[in-house]
């Protein structure tokens, strides 16, 4: 017989005393530090404990007995059960305030090398309706709130839309309304969930692996043009025409409507077929004139806004001189490569999705820029001493790797090619630090710029500049 787990403590009228990894907030109760999420500093709160260690507890807030004073309303009814908007409580300077900190403590406690005065953060211009790409999960066993289940209510109509719950695979909460895409991205998820309930479609089963719709994916360029992707669970022609013939004819406005028959156990598109329901396969994004398609599988940053910021810090940080080459790591669908390409002799852009570099390609065509060269595959395969000798020594790398960083391979060619200059930009300060301090065998750090590109959020975004030592 199991060991029945013992009944973790309320913590009462405990002060919140900062931000902390993550988005949570943390407390310190006698010598434990506990950490809470969807709090700011100087709340007052009751904590109800879910999990205790030797040094360190984490919990959930059970009442607000006194706000802080720096707290604001949240915007969203959703705020604190959406695992999304977790700072959407705390005024917009003061969460630039605590991202501006995230980045030097990252530098000084990770990276541990010489590093100059970090230049101020950055701030995005919208913080609503910012996000060009959203995904949303069918299911038929929706969330329930603690009040909802410890309620005598029924709940027979469990179908819903939304997101999934923090670190609960199979939890979905259901979304009436969320403020981060155009308030269109709200009315086509709403449609096809209501069309779906009326007409007997299977919301997907998280853990049976079965029914019919699945996933959304809706893409709002800032030219105004529209991708919508439907992933559906099971291969059902009828019911498939039926929910995309009305989709197409309730919202005329969608530049390309596509759809994926996805009968895997996970979620991610990247090796199933895009079928083009209407419209094209593509939209596009514009920055400085130049046009960038952006396919279905495609990486684009998702606040378009503030990646022409970012893109320009990156661009002034890699002082492109005439005749120099350029490597673009991780390029994904050639946005900088193409952005920078005009400084330069010749740009080179690898990347891992295949469908991307195709992109890519188009973008420097349809652009009329005739000097980048694209190559698609695993970075640490790709990009060898061998590559590097056959395509030349780069004079300038910037580098946009994922949130886990550049794999140590990596790291080892380029300190191997050694690159006048390197522009790092990062969505993850820690594995940035961890990778500059690799990097400062060789390189010093001149420069850094974080910029904020996730409003209501604790993510942000970090351009390093490093040069080679002399």
């Amino acid at each position: 017989m199991s060991r029945k787990r013992k009944e973790l403590p309320v913590l009462e009228h405990v002060e919140i005393t900062d931000v902390a990894a993550e988005g949570n907030a943390l407390a310190r109760v006698n010598d434990m530090v506990v950490f809470v999420p969807y709090c700011a500093p100087g709340d007052i709160v009751d904590v109800k404990l879910v999990k205790k260690k030797k040094n360190y507890a984490e919990g959930r807030v059970i009442a607000l007995q006194k706000p802080g004073a720096i707290r604001v309303a949240p915007r969203c009814s959703h705020f604190t059960l959406c695992g999304g908007c977790r700072w959407q409580h705390l005024p917009y300077e003061y969460q630039l305030d605590c991202k501006q900190k995230q980045v030097k403590d990252a530098m000084e406690r990770i990276a541990k090398i010489k590093i100059p005065e970090i230049s101020p953060i950055l701030g995005s211009e919208n913080i609503w309706e910012y996000r060009n790409k959203m995904e949303y999960t069918f299911s038929n066993k929706k969330w329930l709130t603690y009040e909802q289940l410890a309620s005598d209510e029924e709940f027979s109509d469990r179908d819903g839309a939304g997101f999934h719950i923090p670190g609960a695979f199979d939890k979905v909460l259901d979304i009436e309304c969320c403020f981060l895409q155009d308030d269109f991205g709200n009315r086509l998820r709403l449609f096809i969930k209501e069309f779906g309930k009326e007409h007997g479609y299977s919301f997907y089963d998280l853990r049976q692996q079965q029914g019919l719709l699945r996933t959304l994916m809706i893409r709002i360029a800032s030219t105004g043009e529209i991708m919508a992707l439907m992933v559906f669970g099971e291969d059902d022609a009828d019911r498939i025409e039926t929910l995309m013939s009305a989709v197409r004819s309730r919202f005329p406005e969608i530049t390309s409507l596509l759809y994926v028959i996805n009968t895997k156990v996970n979620d991610t598109i990247g090796d199933q077929q895009v079928v083009r329901y209407d419209g094209r396969e593509w939209i596009e994004e514009e920055m400085e004139g130049l046009r960038f398609r952006v396919g279905p599988k495609s990486f684009y940053q998702t606040n378009s806004r503030q990646a022409y910021t970012l893109y320009k810090v990156a661009r002034d940080f890699a002082d492109i001189k005439s005749g120099e080459l350029v490597y673009d790591l991780y390029t994904g669908t050639g946005t900088i490569a193409n952005f920078v390409a005009s400084r330069a002799a010749k740009v080179i852009g690898i990347e891992y999705v295949s469908e991307a570099i195709d992109d890519a390609r188009v973008n420097s065509l349809a652009n009329g820029i005739d000097n980048t060269l694209f190559f698609a595959g695993d970075m640490k395969d790709v990009l060898t001493d061998e590559f590097i000798e056959l395509h030349g020594r780069p004079d300038v790398m910037i580098v946009d790797p994922p949130r886990a960083g550049m794999h140590e391979d990596v790291v080892n060619v380029i300190l191997n090619a050694a690159p006048e200059r390197i522009v790092y930009v990062s969505c993850n300060p820690a594995t940035q630090a961890r990778d500059l301090a690799l990097l400062d065998v060789k390189y010093r750090v001149e420069a850094i710029q974080p910029v904020d590109m996730f409003p209501h959020t604790a993510h942000v975004e970090n351009v390093v500049k490093l040069t080679l030592r002399r």
